[in-house]
């Protein structure tokens, strides 16, 4: 009788480990998932030349891909800066894209596609490529604000990058109103991503 109890036990327990440890990895599974699939969503706008959402019910889709290659950061930037778009990668200001020779803002979640921003400088280089082409970067100053009281100003910054994410890339909480703003300015014009 102890016998059988204590086999329960054991088995209840493993059962229960085995649920604990595959609810663990879902999460990094599904994400990497996501990524393979914007990634083919990305390959597909750029040769059919129409957006194309990452899997059906997405209310986002890939407008850019960004890339920091002394980093070895590559990431696939997302239509629109809300939560459904940056729970998946950064995401562009569509407003801010929309502007004629304004700069193009980019913001990402500080704990996941922007953290590398932790170590990034001034004078290092990043490309930007959408269908346009490729367009490369220098970063010129790196600051942080409190978005309580300052306005990114798109047409401030003519044909610039803005890069933000939350700060401190240490805090304990999220929600609070520090910005760390990184502006990158065009050092070699637009490529075509496909020569003619």
């Amino acid at each position: 009788m102890t016998l059988s109890i204590r086999n329960l036990t054991l088995a209840a327990l493993v059962a229960a480990g085995l649920i604990l440890t595959s609810t663990a990895l879902w999460i990094p599974a599904k994400a990497r998932l996501a990524q393979w699939l914007l990634a083919d969503a990305w390959a597909e706008s750029l040769d059919s030349g129409t957006a194309v959402k990452p899997w059906p019910w997405a209310d986002h889709w890939p407008v850019a891909r960004l890339s920091v290659p002394d980093m070895g950061i590559d990431q696939i930037v997302l239509a629109g800066d809300g939560g459904s778009s940056l729970a998946f990668g950064p995401g562009e200001n569509m407003q801010a894209h929309a502007m004629t020779h304004a700069a193009r803002i980019i913001s990402g979640h500080r704990d996941t596609h922007f953290s590398f921003l932790r170590n990034i400088q001034p004078g290092q280089t990043l490309m930007l490529s959408d269908h346009n082409g490729n367009v490369t970067y220098q970063i010129d100053q790196i600051q942080v604000v409190d978005s309580a009281v300052t306005r990114l100003m798109p047409t401030a910054f003519p044909d610039g990058l803005i890069l933000v994410t939350c700060y401190p890339f240490d805090a304990l909480t999220a929600g609070g109103t520090q910005r760390l703003v990184v502006m990158a300015s065009a050092v070699e014009p637009e490529k075509p991503l496909h020569p003619e």
